[in-house]
């Protein structure tokens, strides 16, 4: 199966992008009050569709085109009959400029006021809208700024707390949290989907997600430039219908994974892996795991093939029937665990790498075009010799950076997971918070081996592998709820999202 491109409507933009993309838009003869006016519209009847019945709207305003924005949500609300009440920050009631300036006399024309912000009042109202920052925010929050999210925040126990393009505190374009953040029931946001809204920390902060371009033309989006990290970023959710199986098929047709791990008291990791890789449809699974547990590991999953190894030497006649090679589940880091892995190194098999395997790749200066490396954050900061929390900063600089270290494709997990391989980024729109459970990772690294063995390419395999397993556990979350999910309830799914 061919490689794949996305649309131009999936791309995901910088903040920078976002802001080249409005000027050209207004360059082609669009003015920026017509955008605004469209931003607003959009932004008031989506609101209208998750509150219908609201009779009252509170609106938090900054002084850059944001807070020009929510003068165009107030002015629409005043029509609608709605109690409104604006809130401007800002050192002075006067300090907004150009479309932003024209948006509040409108307002104030149809009979609007507004207030200073005081931080010691209790504000409520049915729909509250933020509308203080936008893309623009590059350092944390703070003065008064930090009080009016916190005012905002306090409303969400009898609020609709809406956000205009992003949550305000948010880095539009890395999700980074800048000291505090809007907790959103809601975020609209327009001309361009902001990178900064999909992945890590801000999927805490953006609630329901919708998105307008605004009627901007696909030939005015094809002039934004690329960012310095070269990458394009589109969204991930795109399924891919697998071959229909001949009629002649057999066991060999559809490709031999091997999986190697599970070292002493780890044999679970490394038998979920390989139950997934059959369950998503390989031909045969073989695993490579520690003597002490080899016996019993496919007791009641009779269909694996399972051997105990001591060394390397014995490593041999499996991989020559093997098509792909995942390492690392249980691996453990120890010198059995080592030894497998070096000499599963010297291969020239496709790998999937995950778990205690990253860990022993860290310890190397090496790249490889055909293997696909899976990090949660604590084994991309080993990668790269940083933090965790340096990771979550900037997952999709972190993401392009171990591809461009260690070549192949990288799969960075968490909350909106990053598929990087050499020209762009996948980013999930899949996926919940019941995924944080043992396991979760070990499933993925089973399923995309098993792809890989039906004959997909490294790039497809990964990124079809990162949604299905993100899709079979919203749905397996849809049935029974987020708590106490287990990796393994993952199977079913699997099996009918894969046909």
């Amino acid at each position: 199966m061919k490689n794949f491109n996305y649309p131009l409507s999936h791309q995901v933009y910088t903040a920078d992008q976002v802001r080249e993309l409005d000027r050209l838009a207004i360059a082609s003869g669009i003015s920026g009050f017509s955008l605004m006016m469209r931003a607003g519209q959009f932004m008031f009847d989506s609101i209208g569709q998750s509150c219908p019945n609201a009779k009252s709207m509170l609106i938090f305003c900054g002084i850059g085109n944001n807070g020009g924005d929510g003068y165009i949500i107030a002015r629409l609300a005043l029509d609608a009959g709605m109690t409104v009440q604006v809130v401007q920050l800002g050192r002075s009631l006067t300090s907004l400029q150009g479309d932003a300036l024209q948006a509040q006399t409108a307002y104030f024309s149809q009979g609007g006021t507004h207030e200073g912000f005081h931080w010691d009042k209790k504000y409520t109202a049915e729909i509250v809208v933020d509308a203080l920052f936008g893309t623009g925010l590059s350092r944390d929050v703070e003065g008064e700024w930090v009080q009016a999210i916190g005012a905002i925040n306090a409303c969400a126990h009898s609020a609709y707390i809406a956000s205009v393009d992003i949550p305000s505190g948010l880095n539009a374009t890395t999700g980074a949290l800048m000291g505090c953040a809007v907790v959103a029931d809601e975020t609209v946001t327009f001309v361009g989907r902001k990178r900064g809204l999909y992945t890590g920390k801000a999927r805490d902060y953006v609630g329901k997600l919708r998105f307008s371009d605004l009627a901007i033309a696909d030939s005015i989006k094809t002039q934004v430039k690329q960012t310095s990290i070269k990458k394009k970023c589109y969204l991930l959710d795109r399924f891919i219908r697998l071959p229909k199986r001949k009629a002649t098929a057999h066991k060999g047709t559809h490709g031999h994974v091997l999986l190697i791990g599970g070292s002493v008291g780890m044999g679970g990791a490394i038998r979920m892996a390989a139950e997934a890789a059959l369950t998503i449809g390989a031909g045969l699974v073989t695993v490579l795991t520690h003597p002490d547990h080899a016996a019993w590991l496919n007791l009641n999953r009779p269909e694996l093939m399972v051997k105990g190894i001591e060394s390397p030497r014995e490593l041999l006649p499996y991989l020559e029937r093997a098509n792909v090679i995942a390492i690392g589940p249980g691996l453990g880091t120890d010198s059995w665990g080592g030894a497998l892995f070096n000499a599963c190194l010297a291969t020239e098999h496709d790998k999937i790498i995950d778990a205690d395997g990253l860990n022993w790749l860290s310890q190397l200066s090496i790249s490889r075009d055909n293997w696909v490396l899976t990090p949660h954050a604590g084994e991309a900061g080993r990668l790269l010799g940083v933090t965790a929390h340096a990771i979550e900063m900037d997952r999709y600089y972190s993401a392009t950076k171990i591809q461009q270290h260690y070549s192949g494709y990288c799969v960075l997990k968490g909350a909106g997971a990053l598929v990087a391989d050499g020209e762009q980024i996948a980013i999930s729109t899949l996926g919940n918070a019941g995924m944080a459970t043992a396991g979760m990772g070990d499933i993925l690294t089973g399923v995309i081996a098993g792809l890989r063995a039906q004959g997909l390419s490294l790039q497809i395999a990964a990124r079809l592998g990162v949604t299905l397993h993100a899709k079979a556990a919203d749905l397996a979350v849809a049935e029974k709820g987020e708590r106490g999910l287990l990796a393994t309830d993952l199977y079913p799914y699997l099996r009918i999202l894969v046909n």
